[in-house]
């Protein structure tokens, strides 16, 4: 058996172990039979962060065991994106040859896309000089030349320089449509971008025949919102931090899509309001009860729900719900599915050989 047949028999291996672990994980709520969406065993990830080692004048990629401290060097990087392991080494020769660009420099951050794209952060334990920006300038051109759409990013304590951009352009296919996405340096997108697509995909399925307007809880840059506004009479989305929602205001304009309002608020700070808890100046002008939400969307952090939100959430008639973490979703499970039920369910493996898995679960009011 070739070493590439070897992985993928491991790999079909793993991905079954994790389907096996969501079936019984979903069992008790009588839920069917997961879809089950494989990765690429490779070359899915599209974010990588190294920490840089120095050795007299010399410097290398590592990555520390979280328990043993232990320093792994780190020439080639498997599961990152194809740039990314096209960037490694060039990066690291230029940045070699390069005292303003290499001293103090601790950690190397790549973001890249399926378009193409790629941002790298360069982050330092010193406050970036004059001789900093003009050096970064011939980094990012001598990249260009190589690479095509890079850019820099440099970093200190409470410092930051941006040459051109500070985000990249994705481009995904989704049900046969391209939708345009700016991700934001240091802000949260979907690490595999291929299994992203899957996502949108089976969120787009499970809601055709919905009715009236979708409320989005956590909605990032928009990644869902968008996606899923041709399902929706009109989409209202929250979050709370700055740059996403600046992110999900550019996507929205760019893919013209016109049925989509996000608002600037935490998911318990959306839940008060629902409730007349609390009155926010941030909804002046916002009719909520204007809406006739019957769906609702949440993406919630590994911690789950709160108990508001998960109470919230119970008075909408159909519920998708993505979920970063089983233990977390079968906890806030116990409430939805007495007074939902599981009409269908996902796997999405976002991260091959790793026990880490990503579902999405469809409910339905009984």
């Amino acid at each position: 058996m070739t070493y590439a047949a070897h992985s993928d028999a491991l790999y079909q291996q793993q991905l079954h172990e994790k389907q096996q672990r969501l079936t019984q994980l979903l069992a008790p709520f009588q839920a069917p039979e997961p879809d089950v969406f494989a990765s690429a065993p490779t070359h899915y990830r599209m974010r990588a962060e190294f920490r840089i080692w120095h050795e007299g004048d010399d410097l290398f990629y590592v990555m520390f065991n979280s328990e043993t401290k232990q320093r792994y060097y780190v020439e080639e990087f498997p599961t990152g994106s194809l740039l990314i392991n096209r960037l490694m080494p060039r990066l690291k020769a230029l940045l070699r040859a390069d005292h303003a660009l290499k001293h103090k420099l601790f950690q190397v951050d790549f973001l890249t896309t399926l378009s193409g794209e790629a941002l790298i952060t360069l982050l330092y334990h010193k406050q970036l000089t004059d001789a900093w920006e003009p050096a970064a300038r011939e980094l990012r051109q001598a990249l260009r030349a190589e690479f095509g759409e890079i850019d820099i990013v440099g970093r200190a304590y409470k410092q930051k320089i941006v040459l051109e951009r500070e985000y990249v352009l994705e481009q995904l296919q989704v049900a046969g449509r391209t939708l345009e996405y700016m991700q934001v340096e240091n802000s949260f997108t979907q690490p595999n971008a291929e299994m992203n697509q899957h996502m949108l995909g089976w969120a787009l399925d499970v809601t055709t025949d919905c009715q009236g307007d979708l409320l989005e809880l956590y909605c990032g840059n928009g990644n869902f919102s968008l996606a899923l506004a041709k399902n929706f009479d009109r989409v209202l989305a929250t979050e709370i931090a700055k740059s996403s929602v600046h992110a999900a205001q550019h996507n929205i304009a760019v893919n013209q899509i016109e049925n989509v309002q996000i608002l600037r608020m935490s998911a318990e700070e959306f839940t008060q309001a629902m409730n007349g808890v609390r009155e926010f100046n941030r909804l002046k002008g916002i009719d909520l009860k204007g809406y006739h939400c019957n769906t609702i969307l949440v993406d919630p952090p590994r911690a789950g729900l709160d108990p508001d939100t998960l109470a919230m959430i119970q008075e909408y008639e159909q519920i998708l719900y993505i979920s970063c973490n089983p233990e977390t979703l079968s906890d806030n499970l116990n409430t939805l599915c007495q007074t939902h039920e599981i009409k269908r369910c996902a796997l999405f493996d976002q991260f091959p050989f790793t026990h880490h898995m990503e579902s999405g679960v469809w409910l339905v009011r009984k």
